[in-house]
């Protein structure tokens, strides 16, 4: 079972910190699905097209004809179509324990200036903590991730 990684964004938003992120997952050898309410993934490609320093990750969005073969897919569900290793949750998009079981790796990235994000990533803290995910919190607060316990 994969681990939950909570990031909490301060300092940028999510369509700074992902493709940071997406690209670290894609060095460490794992395809990526990134799960976000359908009405994000228009923004989220994006941001995946600009990439960290303005460079471009390959990605697509759920339901074209190459979804097995894209290394990050945008998907409002299924994490599954591109063999995904890594799923990173944005938006407050459900996040299960068996989302994990499946994973290396699952992301749950939220904004640390609205209320309702906090709160959401504190109930999914607690209902795949309760469930037997290992959870850990990282926090950009000082100007890089860093893990906090």
């Amino acid at each position: 079972m994969g681990a939950a990684y909570f990031y909490h964004l301060t300092r940028q938003p999510v369509e700074a910190a992902l493709p940071q992120l997406v690209e670290r997952a894609l060095a460490a050898g794992w395809r990526v699905a990134v799960r976000a309410p359908e009405e994000a993934l228009s923004g989220l490609d994006d941001a995946l097209w600009r990439g960290p320093d303005d460079g471009f990750l390959a990605h697509g969005i759920a339901g074209g004809p190459h979804d097995a073969d894209q290394p990050v897919l945008l998907t409002a569900g299924d994490a599954s179509a591109n063999g995904a290793r890594c799923l990173m949750g944005v938006g407050g998009t459900e996040i299960t324990a068996d989302d994990c079981a499946g994973m290396e790796r699952v992301c749950i990235l939220f904004d640390g200036t609205d209320g309702a994000a906090l709160e959401r990533a504190r109930t999914q803290w607690r209902g795949l903590t309760e469930a037997g995910v290992e959870a850990q919190y990282w926090s950009q607060e000082s100007g890089r991730w860093e893990r906090k316990r």
